[in-house]
């Protein structure tokens, strides 16, 4: 099986690929030793070509693959897109669009919350894929044409389920639906990366806010160094140091040595004076600009109860519609409607509402109720006639 290595055979395949409507993608890719992921193979699929690309090919320029992606006439067909959207922002500085993920399809279209990629393939298409090479290593050369064979697989088969669950979102008129979901992978602010949030990825062990100001500004000075240097977070220093750090607030290197987190002559190192001056910009901070210690989410007397019934409503109203709970609402979504009728969630806002929300509000406001009839939960009116389990479906 032949491999993509130079760029004029990108450029020739890529404008093969342009001639259909859609070309499936997926990537594989390394992150355990680095910041940003790095790109090994590209996988692409017209309806009737395929490609494999050797992105770490020497010389190998891919302009014509950002090309393709940009293309506005082809739709870009991924599962779990993410990440594979996340590696062409970072190198080649555009988001890819028109997309459609196949996994948030899969969700609207009754598979589940979370079926994977091998699953989807064979319950849609029959055919079982060979999930032994998913550990590979890609950035080892060469590539067995086991691998090559495994990796193509991924974008093959993926022709058959974008074809299915296309179809079938049209059917059921829910292609607005995936095209909305797909505003959010198609957005800017998904995959920037702000240092001075990277606190947020951290446990709150603080309980003052100077030491907040102190962990702040040291995970933020983490984040940029492990950018700059291009190696995971924790090669930098560990959540357990920043911990401790912001606990201690050294600012000497010999207070820095004492730490137990940090290892033996880190005080020494170039790494020691970038968090040295971090905790000292903490320390400036006047007291009336510190941050707030964040706090723990207030629930209202009676709402857990509340968000207990719509856990149950919204269980009712996946199963009737036959679109994954998780899609719809998350746990976040009920606990804010239940506080709030007019809470700013997804939940209340465009086909969400229309297939939970108004459901979700009218049982919070008493105009239904949920009861048994014997073993099965059923959505009752409120003169306890029952509610046919149709009435639940969107449009009903």
């Amino acid at each position: 099986m032949d491999i993509v290595v130079t760029t004029k055979k990108l450029a020739e395949s890529c404008r093969e690929l342009a001639r259909s409507d859609f070309v499936t993608v997926d990537t594989e890719f390394l992150r355990e030793t680095t910041f940003w992921p790095k790109l090994c193979v590209i996988q692409m699929a017209s309806p009737d070509h395929a490609v494999l690309v050797d992105a770490l090919a020497p010389d190998l320029d891919l302009e014509p693959f950002f090309e393709l992606m940009r293309n506005d006439a082809v739709m870009k067909v991924f599962h779990a897109a993410r990440q594979d959207i996340e590696i062409i922002h970072h190198l080649g500085g555009f988001l890819p669009d028109p997309v459609f993920d196949t996994q948030v399809a899969a969700m609207v279209c009754g598979f589940g919350d979370s079926i994977s990629y091998d699953q989807l393939v064979n319950k849609i298409t029959g055919a079982r894929i060979d999930k032994s090479h998913r550990f590979t290593d890609w950035s080892r050369r060469p590539l067995s044409e086991k691998q090559l064979t495994y990796a193509l697989a991924d974008v093959t088969h993926l022709r058959d389920v974008y074809q299915f669950l296309k179809a079938n979102l049209e059917e059921q008129n829910r292609a607005d639906w995936v095209r909305e979901e797909m505003q959010v992978l198609t957005s800017v602010g998904t995959y920037n990366v702000h240092p001075e949030d990277a606190w947020k990825r951290l446990k709150m062990r603080v309980r003052k806010p100077r030491d907040l100001a102190v962990m702040q500004a040291v995970a933020a000075w983490r984040e940029l160094e492990a950018q700059k240097r291009d190696v995971p977070r924790n090669r930098i220093i560990k959540d357990d140091a920043i911990y401790e750090i912001a606990a201690q607030h050294p600012t000497t290197p010999q207070a820095l040595g004492q730490l137990r987190t940090t290892p033996n002559g880190f005080e020494r190192s170039r790494a020691a004076g970038g968090i040295l001056e971090a905790v000292k910009a903490a320390h400036a901070i006047p007291d009336k600009d510190l941050p707030a210690i964040p706090k723990g989410k207030a629930t209202p007397n009676g709402s857990s109860a509340a968000v207990d019934l719509l856990k149950v409503l919204l269980k009712l109203v996946s199963e009737a519609n036959g679109v994954a709970a998780k899609i719809i609402a998350t746990v976040d979504d009920l606990e804010k409607i239940a506080a709030d009728d007019d809470a700013d969630v997804a939940a209340l806002k465009g086909w969400r509402r229309e297939l939970f929300g108004e459901t979700a509000l009218a049982l919070k406001q008493g105009q239904m109720a949920l009861a048994f009839d014997g073993k099965r939960v059923i959505a009752t009116e409120r003169n306890g006639k029952r509610i046919p389990r149709e009435k639940l479906r969107a449009g009903k």
